[in-house]
């Protein structure tokens, strides 16, 4: 089956502080676009860890996922290639840490920003996916499950041995 339709998984962040979501402003090909701290699962990683590294990494801030906000998924077609891209995303709420301000961001980070809901909600345009307002909504109707909801077996930490094809 070498056509095998494979989704992208991403992990984000939903983080509340005094009535405003912590954001970055990123850019993309199609101009700067607003996210939730967020990123592409890593080969050994679980999506709690993703997440927990993709904050650090976007936003300068530790971060301690506590709750399953929710698994989305959204489809689009890729301005500069045409490609039928379909993300699974993962996101999480919890605690926040500690800021590390000596930390570079990630490439194409151009900055965090605090926004209020309503902010938010006159921002659409710029969002970087409908993912964003949702998985805040849901965030703000109380939508939480139990992290146990992400079973990770114990094989995605494990080396796979090497092919005997490739040997």
């Amino acid at each position: 089956m070498p056509n095998r339709w494979k989704p992208n998984v991403t992990v984000a962040a939903i983080i509340e502080k005094d009535g405003r979501f912590l954001l970055v402003e990123e850019e993309t090909a199609d101009g700067l676009k607003l996210n939730t701290p967020a990123g592409h699962l890593d080969p050994a990683e679980s999506p709690i860890d993703a997440c927990a590294r993709e904050v650090l990494e976007e936003t300068g801030y530790s971060f301690t996922p506590k709750a399953v906000v929710g698994i989305y998924m959204n489809r689009f077609t890729r301005t500069r290639t045409g490609a039928d891209i379909t993300y699974v995303r993962f996101s999480f709420t919890g605690e926040l840490g500690t800021h590390h301000p000596e930390r570079a961001l990630d490439d194409g980070i151009v900055r965090t920003l605090w926004m209020t809901l309503a902010e938010l909600q006159s921002s659409v345009a710029r969002h970087r996916s409908p993912m964003v307002l949702q998985s805040v909504r849901d965030y703000l109707a109380g939508q939480r499950f139990d992290l146990s909801l992400v079973h990770v077996d114990g094989s995605v930490y494990e080396v796979p041995a090497p092919s005997p094809r490739a040997a």
